[in-house]
């Protein structure tokens, strides 16, 4: 990135908007200046300027919940970024997930999809937070082993549903083993729409 071709504001500062390198999510909107967004791109962690304390912040460096940076973009009048991270933690200062979990209640464009993307949200907004009596939290505690046993259980019982020629069955398992999937994949920090890449390749062929 070449620094010197972006608009920083009469104040020096640009807009970043941080955001779940796997689930999408939005974290949260801050600004930089031109000395932490050089941090940011040597650390390869986030650095922000506070515009009402006057100064640099290392995103995490009291909470420990600081943010991996992925990619850094910048939009075609090079006056706003996007910086794509992997949070290690809750990205708000209130201890949520992002800064913008509160949802209005309506639909965002009605597709037969949505809860893939809502699923993939919250199963990210799991693993930053630990909540007590989280299903999705003991999975993440046990660990990669325990992860890869409920897929392999779920894939197992998908196979029986379908021997046995039962919908209802087949559709409890095919959810099952498509959570657990989802689980796994954020356990890897593997983005859900590289795999839809792939099949869109593989379509395309």
């Amino acid at each position: 990135m070449n620094i010197a071709e972006l608009k920083f504001d009469e104040n020096g500062l640009i807009p970043a908007v941080v955001q779940d390198a796997v689930s999408k999510e939005v974290l949260t909107v801050a600004y930089m200046n031109e000395e932490s967004l050089k941090k940011t791109l040597e650390t390869k962690e986030t650095w922000f300027y506070s515009r009402s304390r006057q100064k640099l912040w290392h995103k995490g460096e009291t909470s420990g919940n600081t943010q991996t940076v992925q990619e850094i973009r910048y939009d075609c009048d090079k006056d706003a970024l996007v910086v794509l991270v992997i949070p290690n933690g809750p990205a708000c200062h209130t201890g949520q997930y992002s800064c913008f979990s509160k949802e209005s209640g309506g639909q965002v464009d009605g597709s037969r999809f949505d809860i893939i993307n809502k699923l993939e949200a919250v199963i990210a907004e799991r693993e930053a937070e630990r909540p007590e009596d989280s299903y999705t939290t003991y999975l993440f505690e046990k660990g990669l082993d325990k992860i890869l046993k409920k897929v392999g259980e779920e894939a197992s019982e998908v196979i029986i549903a379908a021997k046995n020629r039962s919908h209802d069955e087949l559709k409890w398992e095919a959810a099952d083993l498509l959570f657990h999937l989802l689980v796994l994949l954020r356990e890897q920090k593997l983005p859900l729409d590289e795999v839809l890449t792939v099949l869109k390749e593989r379509h395309e062929k």
